[in-house]
Parts: structure tokens; C-alpha cells; sequence
């Protein structure tokens, strides 16, 4: 990513979306990295472009809703190491998760995309998302984002969401799809003959499958119309070489599977992610059931309609996922539900765009009255606990907010850095004890 960094922050990018999401996550959990030193760095090497990170509204980068001196806390600092854009959704599309974030963004000066996840379903429509990005813009947000997470955005129905949002708002709009279903390019060129006015990119060798369009291929198909980008395809080859060898190195030894560099039609049927399918696999696969994946994509829709036909993303998309599977496994339906999917039906992650159920949520949790309030209000501050639990480790405040994030993940990565640390004071005294006076 070095080697690359100064290639594109010399071709003429909007924003480098580079952290946020589950980027933080996999720099503690899988490489032993700081996330904000990541962070730091790739802003000393990119003054030019923007930086921009994706937030989970209240859930931030995690899994759960955060108190809101946690969110304050996070966004300021997030800012303050270089993050320009900050890009924020809730997996419900209940913007009462968003507003702390929007608000604390706004007071770090950061530049607010607020976003819709985008979704189909008897609850979803045209009318539904432009209402929703009016709200958004209403809300202070610097721009809007269609975030279409499993590719389910055709290129029709692309042109019509984004005349109605264009009509709706007065801010510039970004259109982020993946390639899953094979339609993400043709929906970016229809979106842009609609007023489109950002769309969102990858370099070719990490491009498509479920990955986003390839920023060549769309740059070669704007040339020459009234939507040219006027970027120079040739300036960004250099950097195109380099992740082509790290994609060769990937496929060499497994880290990317062939299943996601190709089209699968079925995404549109099951609204499944990516990200989503991968941990369906794992799961089958710890339980020894591969076979029944059939089953479970089949599931899945069925669990979504039960659940207010929340959209598929994260952590909304792991609940559904791991409740099929569940659904699957026990030859039942719903005779094993986590507390994950039990605190979505009693309101702990918002509100859901359908109603439920009266009486499947009485199957359920019984005579459990459901959260009717902004789910963060019943969380106390928490930012002076989490200094306390994780005082041994920290060297900095942003330490204290890795920790907020995952505590578990931190804390292993918080003991390596600890015992490398050791090492080095170690091998610096061994070096010392044999050096003689002169």
C-alpha cells in the first residue's frame, strides 16, 4: 500500500476510502497493526486527496450500539488523524443511530455523507429512499450515498432512484454498489446519465466480484461524453501493477477464493452480501453441514421478512445469516435464537422498516415489551470504564478507543505489543552489556 500511496494521491481521486468499517478490525485482529497508525501514515503520504472512512452510525466500527461519549469521542479523534469524510449509515436506515455521529462530525469539521442502505422489499421504494436523503440533508449532512452493499441495484431502477433523490436534494450524490450480481457498472453509467455525481471504484486487479467496479474500466467508458472524468488512465498503471502482484501472491496462497471474483445472478434473490456468504460458509463448515447452504440461502428470506425485512448489512446481515443457519442445523425454526436476534425483535437496534409480527415477537421473548425509544439512550456513558479496564495497555487515547471497539481483540494485540516491546528493551541491554569503555 506504501509503494502505491503517492501514485494515487497524485491521479486525481474525490476521497481514498481507506478505514472504517472492518479495516480497523482486521488491522488488530489478523496483522498486529495499529489502526490509527495505519491511518496516520496513509495521511502523511496523501496530502492531496481526501480521506475517507465508513461509519456504523451508533454501532461506529463494531458490532453494537456505543454510548454516545464513546461516539464523540471516536469521530473527534478519528478527524484528528487525518480522516476528511466521514461516511455514516445505519443498517435499519433508523437515522435516529446516525444523529449523535452526524452531529459529532460535524463539530470536528469533518466533511458528513450520510447514507442510505439500500434494499428491496414491500417496505422499500423510490419515494422511501428520497424522503430518506431529504431527511439526511435536513439532518446537516455535506452529501448523500445510495450504499448498495449486495449489488441489488439494477441499472433502471439506478437512473429512477437517482432522479428522485436528485429532485429531493440540493447536496452532491454518491452511488457505492458491489459487483456481485454482475450489474455494477452498467448501473454506475446509468446513474451517472441520471445526475449522479460520485461513484465509487476499484483499481482492476481487486476489482469486481464482490469487490466494486473497476475505476479504468469506467473511466475508458466515460471518455469522450459529456460525463468525461478527465483523469489519464496511463498515471494510474503503475499502481495497477502493484496490487497485480499482490493479487497473484492472494490467489497463490488462498487469501482470495476464486468464489468471489465471479458473478452470482442468486445475490438478487437472496440479497446476501459478500462478506454475509463468507460467514454463512464458515459456519456450515464449523458445524461439519457444508452441504446445506442450499438450505440456508433459501432461509435467509424467510428469517429477513420475520425480522421487518431489515437490509443486509452489517450487523443486521450477520443476525439474519446466523439465525438460518440456526433455523437450518436444529431441523427447526427458531427453536435456537442468540440474544443477537432476540435484541433486534425487542427494538435494541432500532426500528425495523417493517412492523413485527405481534405474535411471532411473543414466540420469541414472550410477554417482553419492545424498545420504543433511541436505542443509545438506555447506554450509559462508558468511555471512563473502558479507560479503567484497559489502563495497563494504553499509551494514548486512541488506545482507549480500540479497546471501546473490540475489547477482546485489543487486548491480544495490546499484550504483543507488550512482549515486543520486552524484546527490543532486551536485545537493546544485551547490545549495551558487551560494549567496553574506551
Amino acid at each position: 500500500m506504501q509503494e502505491a500511496l503517492p501514485i494515487l494521491d497524485d491521479f486525481g481521486y474525490h476521497a481514498l476510502e481507506m478505514w472504517g468499517g472492518a479495516t480497523f478490525d482486521s488491522c488488530v485482529r489478523f496483522l498486529n497493526e495499529d489502526p490509527w497508525e495505519r491511518l496516520r501514515k496513509i495521511k502523511a503520504a496523501c496530502p492531496k486527496t481526501p480521506l475517507q472512512m465508513l461509519l456504523r452510525g451508533q454501532n461506529l466500527l463494531g458490532y453494537k450500539h456505543y454510548a454516545d461519549d464513546v461516539v464523540d469521542a471516536f469521530v473527534q479523534k478519528s478527524v484528528e488523524n487525518g480522516i476528511d469524510i466521514i461516511r455514516i449509515f445505519d443498517a435499519l436506515n433508523d437515522f435516529r443511530n446516525i444523529q449523535r455521529s452526524v452531529d459529532a462530525a460535524k463539530r470536528a469539521g469533518a466533511h458528513v455523507q450520510g447514507c442510505i442502505s439500500y434494499t428491496t422489499s414491500p417496505f422499500h421504494s423510490l419515494e422511501q429512499f428520497a424522503s430518506d436523503c431529504r431527511r439526511l440533508e435536513e439532518m446537516g449532512c455535506d452529501s448523500v450515498c445510495i450504499k448498495d452493499m449486495a449489488g441489488l441495484l439494477l441499472p433502471q431502477p439506478a437512473y429512477e432512484l437517482t432522479k428522485a433523490i436528485k429532485q429531493s436534494v440540493s447536496i452532491p450524490l454518491e452511488l457505492h454498489t458491489h459487483y456481485t450480481t454482475g450489474m455494477g457498472s452498467m448501473t454506475y453509467l446509468k446513474a451517472i446519465e441520471a445526475g449522479c455525481d460520485i461513484i465509487d471504484t476499484a483499481l482492476s486487479p481487486l476489482a469486481m466480484g464482490t469487490s466494486q467496479p473497476s475505476t479504468e474500466v469506467m473511466i475508458a467508458a466515460l471518455q469522450g461524453t459529456e460525463y468525461d472524468t478527465g483523469l489519464d488512465i496511463a498515471k494510474i498503471i503503475p499502481a495497477v501493477e502493484i496490487f497485480q502482484r499482490v493479487r497473484s501472491h492472494w490467489i497463490e496462497i488462498g487469501q482470495i477464493s476464486p468464489k468471489v471474483l465471479g458473478v452470482d445472478i442468486q445475490a438478487l434473490r437472496y440479497q446476501v452480501p459478500g462478506g454475509m456468504l463468507s460467514n454463512l460458509v464458515s459456519q456450515l463448515q464449523q458445524a461439519g453441514r457444508e452441504g446445506d447452504l442450499q438450505a440456508v440461502l433459501d432461509e435467509v428470506p424467510r428469517v429477513r421478512e420475520d425480522f421487518g425485512y431489515p437490509p443486509l448489512v452489517t450487523p443486521t446481515s450477520q443476525i439474519v445469516g446466523t439465525q438460518a443457519v440456526m433455523n437450518v442445523i436444529a431441523g427447526e425454526r427458531y427453536k435456537l435464537v442468540p440474544n443477537e436476534s432476540k435484541d433486534l425483535l425487542r427494538g435494541m437496534y432500532g426500528k425495523t422498516p417493517a412492523p413485527i409480527d405481534p405474535d411471532f415477537r411473543r414466540s420469541i421473548l414472550g410477554d417482553e415489551e419492545a424498545y420504543e425509544e433511541r436505542p443509545a439512550d438506555r447506554i450509559p456513558p462508558e468511555l471512563e470504564k473502558v479507560r479503567q479496564e484497559a489502563a495497563q495497555y494504553i499509551e494514548s487515547e486512541e488506545d482507549v478507543l480500540t479497546w471501546a471497539m473490540f475489547p477482546k481483540v485489543a487486548e491480544t494485540y495490546f499484550q504483543w505489543r507488550l512482549q515486543q516491546k520486552h524484546k527490543l528493551d532486551n536485545t537493546v541491554g544485551s547490545v549495551a552489556g558487551r560494549v567496553q569503555p574506551v
